[in-house]
C-alpha cells in the first residue's frame, strides 16, 4: 500500500508517492469548498430560492451595453446548512521542524508528514513549517480548546500551530498521539476558538448517505475546502506502517475528494455531524492502475473512543495476548489438512504462529497452530480482524477466544493482565498483539 503525507509541503518537497505493498496511498482528508464561491450540484428537492421572478422564453431587444440581472439568490439545502454547521471548527495544522529535520534519509517520501529526524535539542529559533494538515476543534473549556487529527500530520513535529477559521494562528501543544489508529489531540487556547463541532455516531452510516468532507487541500492557502460524496462502503480494512509501527484503520470509504493537506479534518454526515476523520485515499492499484474516490475515514464512534484516551493518559494502553500470528488464508489446503487437520468447512482464521510463555494466552493454554475462528463469539478471519477485536478491549477484561486444534473446535476465557509493553520483542515472527 502507498501513502502520502496530506501536507503540501511535504506533497511539494518530497514529491512522495511511496510504493507499499503495492498499492499506492495518499494521505490526506477531504477538502472541496462551498465557500469556493462556485457551482453547487444541489439536488430540487433539497434546495429552495427566494425572490426567484417568473420567467419566460419571449426575447427581448438586448442592444446596448451588457449588464447582470438583477435577481438575488438564497439558495439553502440540506448541504449548506451541514456545512454552515461546522465549518467554523474545521482548522489548518501546520507541523513545524528543524531545517535538520527536512532532508528524508527514510526513502518513505514524507509518507507520513514526518521526515528523518535527527533528535537533537532545538530551542524553537530555527523552526519553520514542514508540512500542513487539517484538523476539527471538538471540545473547549474556558481557557483550553482540543483539536483531534491525524498521528501522520503531527509526526517528527518540534512545534506546532493551528490556523482557526477565521486565519487567527494560535500555538499548539500535542497532547497525545497513537500510531495504530492514526490519531493525534492538539490543546490550544481557546480565547479565540468560537464553534466546536459535534460526533455522530458512524455505526448507524447507511452505504449511499451523502458525506462531506472538509479541510486544507494543499495547505492553509486553500482552508475550509468542502467536497461533496457518499459513502461508499463501511468497515474498510486498511493498513500501513509508520516507523516500523502498524497503522489499521477499520475504515469508511467515501468518494469525496481527498487531496494532500486534508489529512486530520472531518467527514461531516447530512446533519453536519462529524462521523469520521479523514486519512488516506488510494491512488493507484496494485496492477499499477489510477484510482479515483476511494478515500477513508476513521469512523467517529473509535476517534471519540481513542481520543478520551490520549485526554486522560496522553497514549492509548492496549491488552496484550502474547501471540504471533498468521492469515489462515497464506496456508495451503494441504498443511491445513494435514498439519491443522482443519475440517473444510473451516476457510477463514487466525493461526498462532508461537506463543510467548507467562502470557494471557500461553495461561489460558492456547498454543502453537491453534486457529482461532471467533472472538466474543464473532467471526475472525484475519488478523486485521482480530486486533480490532482485542484493541477494544481494555486491560482487566475478558475475552473469550473460540478455536480449531486438532480437527476440533474449543473455546477458552483469556484473562487480559498485560498491555503492549509487556510483550518481549521477537522480530522473527509476524504481527505480535
Amino acid at each position: 500500500m502507498q501513502r502520502k503525507d496530506v501536507t503540501p509541503d511535504s506533497d511539494q518537497k518530497s514529491n512522495g508517492l511511496m510504493k507499499k505493498f503495492g498499492i499506492g496511498i495518499l494521505g490526506g482528508l477531504v477538502g472541496g469548498a462551498l465557500a469556493f464561491g462556485g457551482v453547487y450540484a444541489i439536488t430540487g428537492s433539497n434546495s429552495s430560492t427566494s425572490n426567484s421572478p417568473t420567467t419566460t422564453n419571449s426575447v427581448k431587444n438586448n442592444s446596448g451595453d451588457t449588464k447582470v440581472t438583477n435577481v438575488n439568490l438564497d439558495v439553502n439545502s440540506d448541504v449548506t446548512k451541514a456545512v454552515e454547521k461546522v465549518q467554523d471548527a474545521v482548522v489548518s495544522v501546520i507541523n513545524l521542524q528543524s531545517a535538520s529535520q527536512t532532508s528524508d534519509a527514510s526513502g518513505f517520501g514524507g509518507l507520513f508528514g514526518g521526515n528523518e529526524s535527527d533528535n537533537s535539542e532545538s530551542d524553537g529559533s530555527d523552526l519553520q513549517a514542514a508540512s500542513e494538515g487539517s484538523g476539527v476543534i471538538y471540545k473547549k473549556d474556558d481557557k483550553t480548546a482540543y483539536v483531534v487529527t491525524n498521528n501522520h500530520v503531527v509526526d517528527q513535529a518540534k512545534g506546532l500551530e493551528v490556523i482557526l477559521h477565521d486565519g487567527t494562528k494560535v500555538e499548539g501543544e500535542l497532547v497525545g498521539t497513537d500510531a495504530y489508529t492514526d490519531l493525534a489531540v492538539i490543546k490550544i487556547s481557546s480565547e479565540k476558538v468560537d464553534a466546536v463541532a459535534e460526533f455522530g455516531n458512524s455505526d448507524n452510516l447507511k452505504i449511499g448517505e451523502p458525506a462531506l468532507a472538509i479541510g486544507s487541500p494543499l495547505g492553509s492557502a486553500y482552508a475550509n475546502s468542502v467536497t461533496q460524496g457518499i459513502i461508499s462502503s463501511v468497515n474498510r480494512n486498511i493498513q500501513n506502517e509508520n516507523n516500523g509501527q502498524t497503522i489499521n484503520i477499520n475504515a469508511i470509504q467515501t468518494d469525496a475528494a481527498i487531496n494532500p493537506g486534508n489529512s486530520g479534518g472531518p467527514l461531516v454526515n447530512i446533519e453536519g455531524q462529524v462521523i469520521g476523520i479523514n486519512s488516506v485515499k488510494i491512488v493507484q492499484s496494485e496492477s499499477q492502475v489510477s484510482v479515483e474516490g476511494m478515500g477513508f475515514a476513521i469512523p467517529s464512534n473509535d476517534v471519540v473512543n481513542i481520543i478520551n484516551q490520549l485526554e486522560k493518559d496522553g497514549k492509548v494502553t492496549r491488552p496484550a495476548l502474547g501471540i504471533t500470528m498468521e492469515d489462515l488464508t497464506n496456508i495451503s489446503t494441504q498443511q491445513r489438512k494435514e498439519i491443522l487437520k482443519l475440517p473444510d468447512t473451516v476457510q477463514m482464521g487466525v493461526l498462532i504462529r508461537s506463543v510467548q510463555s507467562a502470557t494471557p494466552a500461553d495461561k489460558a493454554g492456547l498454543e502453537r497452530y491453534d486457529v482461532i475462528t471467533k472472538i466474543d463469539d464473532e467471526d475472525i478471519e484475519t488478523v486485521s480482524d482480530l486486533q480490532s477485536a482485542l484493541y477494544k478491549k481494555k486491560v482487566g477484561d475478558t475475552m473469550k477466544v473460540t478455536f480449531y486444534r486438532d480437527g476440533k473446535e474449543q473455546s477458552v476465557n483469556v484473562d487480559l493482565t498485560i498491555d503492549q509493553t509487556a510483550l518481549k520483542s521477537n522480530t522473527n515472527e509476524s504481527t505480535n498483539p
